[in-house]
């Protein structure tokens, strides 16, 4: 009776399905025992089984449990291996960096990844099903609605397979987004913290992108959340961009105690204009003797010294050897006839609450699609700038970053990562991964950002000048794991997906990262005779039937290059 009482409540506890699993395992000891053990040891042994199942079910843990389940694409993993097949006649090219759009399960999608871009990208950036109990997502073809009492615990199971195999795919210096609303903001960090641990920290910024307000029971909610999840360490988090209507600008020439010219000997010196623009900077007046007018006029260029209106000699505030570091902060104001100069910061620290038009997911979300591509069947798109700024916070200065979203939706994090190096010349790359539900992936993602970098809409139409950038599209398919994988060398995965650069090219490159190669066996002799070529590579990718003699292993070792052998198992006989 014990037995069968155990067997009937622990479908039904609040616990793990590991802890499940090691109930029942206990559950069946015991039942074991009684069924084996003599008649005189069944008392003693039988209470302290039992307690030792009363201990395990009363224990109290700390952190997230949640009812495990198992998703279709499982059990298609466990006998399938996933590949990429790319679809040729969706190849977009207006220069610029190569980029990724994957059609499949995102499940299936990260796995490839994980065999290819392990510690490779710089920041991940997703939006998620916020599971607000509308129809607003599915889980193994079915909508996860409000009445299903599973919701919340499918939702997290969908999310930790994916986030596990995220964390790997980070650089040391990795960054990863979530945004997220108010119906999963707590389990949602739960899960992370579980996940990434105590070697990340976790910054929760509210965005209101709904000034509007969405009217609820109690409030009506005008913002959603986006967690960051960054390394601990080295400062990651860059400068934001301050509107010029934010700056607060003030006079370069100091005031107050402490400055006057005498104050600091190398803080005296003219600011040369001309139309009113700062041209450059002149010489310390080290003469003390030398008494020049706040404004001074030689051969049209005007000079600009630290003098102000009453004619006391002051000092500016940066000396003359730091001044150039600041001149983009700098400005030129005329004052009643006459130049001052002042200077003002146009980047701060990023705050916890964003607000602002751009980030109104109506007029730069819904709408900019729209104009994209017209009767687009997608109801919620991020504000483009909401994602562009969260990119810009971590990789604003990293020009050559790689930037994956595996709920790519729309694809406005494609078109912010396309912005961003159309105002700085940056080679960012990114890989976005769909489903193609509801025709989502082709007809909207594929669209928008075909239209972004050829500036052409599918009806023709102009959109705008279009901006530099390739695209490559592939769908996932699945192949069964007792089959040798195939694809033609060309096509091969590793070619496609680790974005390796054609070698007449890398010697070109006006930047300094080394780069990955594949080499067939026609080129190996002449690349190892170009040292200019080996000092720009960091890997070379070998099909599995090239060897390199002796001597190419050695320049490869004193290069610093790594040698990567493409595993046979990607290659099969073709089939006569």
């Amino acid at each position: 009776m014990l037995i069968l009482m155990i067997y009937d409540i622990i479908p039904n506890m609040n616990i793990s399905k590991q802890k499940r699993e090691t109930l029942v395992a206990k559950a069946n000891e015991i039942k074991a025992f009684i069924k084996n053990a003599p008649q005189d040891e069944n008392t003693a042994r039988l209470l302290s089984f039992v307690a030792e199942l009363e201990k395990e079910i009363k224990s109290k843990k700390y952190g997230l449990v949640f009812e495990e389940h198992k998703e279709q694409i499982d059990e298609m993993l466990e006998t399938n291996e996933p590949i990429l097949i790319e679809d040729k006649s969706r190849f977009t090219d207006n220069g610029g960096q190569m980029n990724f759009l994957i059609e499949g399960d995102n499940l299936a999608s990260l796995k490839l990844l994980e065999k290819t871009h392990n510690g490779r990208i710089d920041i991940i950036y997703i939006d998620p099903p916020y599971n607000t109990g509308a129809k607003d997502w599915k889980y193994d073809n079915d909508y996860a609605d409000k009445n299903d009492l599973f919701r919340h615990s499918k939702w997290l199971t969908l999310m930790q397979r994916r986030l596990d195999i995220a964390k790997k795919l980070l650089t040391q210096k990795g960054v990863l987004i979530c945004a997220i609303d108010e119906n999963e903001l707590h389990t949602l960090g739960f899960l992370l913290e579980s996940i990434f641990g105590s070697a990340y920290e976790y910054h929760c910024i509210s965005i209101v992108h709904n000034p509007r307000g969405i009217q609820g029971k109690n409030f009506s909610y005008t913002h959603e959340y986006a967690i960051f999840v960054v390394p601990v360490g080295d400062k990651i988090i860059g400068e934001r961009k301050i509107d010029d209507s934010e700056i607060d600008w003030r006079n370069l020439r100091d005031n107050g105690g402490e400055s006057l010219r005498t104050d600091a000997k190398n803080c005296f010196y003219p600011i040369l204009v001309a139309q009113d623009e700062i041209i450059g900077f002149g010489e310390v007046v080290s003469d003390m003797n030398k008494h020049p007018k706040q404004n001074e006029v030689i051969d049209g260029v005007t000079y600009v010294y630290p003098i102000d209106i009453q004619g006391i000699e002051r000092k500016w505030r940066y000396a003359r050897q730091s001044v150039d570091s600041v001149k983009e902060n700098l400005r030129v104001k005329i004052v009643k006839g006459r130049y001052e100069i002042e200077i003002g910061k146009n980047f701060g620290t990023y705050r916890t609450v964003w607000q602002g038009p751009r980030y109104d997911s109506n007029e730069y979300g819904k709408k900019i699609i729209n104009d994209l591509v017209p009767d687009a069947p997608f109801d919620f798109p991020k504000s483009l700038w909401n994602v562009y700024d969260c990119l810009y916070a971590v990789v604003g200065k990293r020009k050559q970053a790689i930037i994956l979203d595996f709920f790519a939706g729309s694809g406005t994090t494609g078109h912010a990562v396309l912005e961003l190096n159309r105002e700085d010349g940056g080679r960012r790359k990114f890989i976005l991964c769909t489903n193609n539900e509801n025709n989502i992936c082709e007809e909207v993602t594929y669209q928008r950002i075909k239209t972004v970098i050829t500036g052409k809409r599918k009806d023709g139409s102009e959109y705008s000048k279009g901006i530099a950038g390739s695209l490559k599209y592939f769908k996932v398919d699945f192949t069964p794991i007792t089959e040798k994988l195939y694809y033609e060398y060309a096509d091969t995965l590793l070619l496609h997906i680790k974005e390796l650069v054609e070698l007449e090219n890398a010697i070109d490159f006006d930047h300094n990262d080394r780069i990955d190669i594949l080499l067939d066996e026609n080129q190996v002799e002449a690349f190892f005779t170009n040292e200019k070529k080996l000092a720009k590579v960091k890997t070379i990718y070998l099909g599995h039937d090239i060897s390199l003699t002796l001597l190419q292993q050695q320049m490869a070792t004193e290069h610093g290059i790594k040698i990567n052998v493409i595993p046979e198992y990607y290659y099969k006989e073709k089939q006569i």
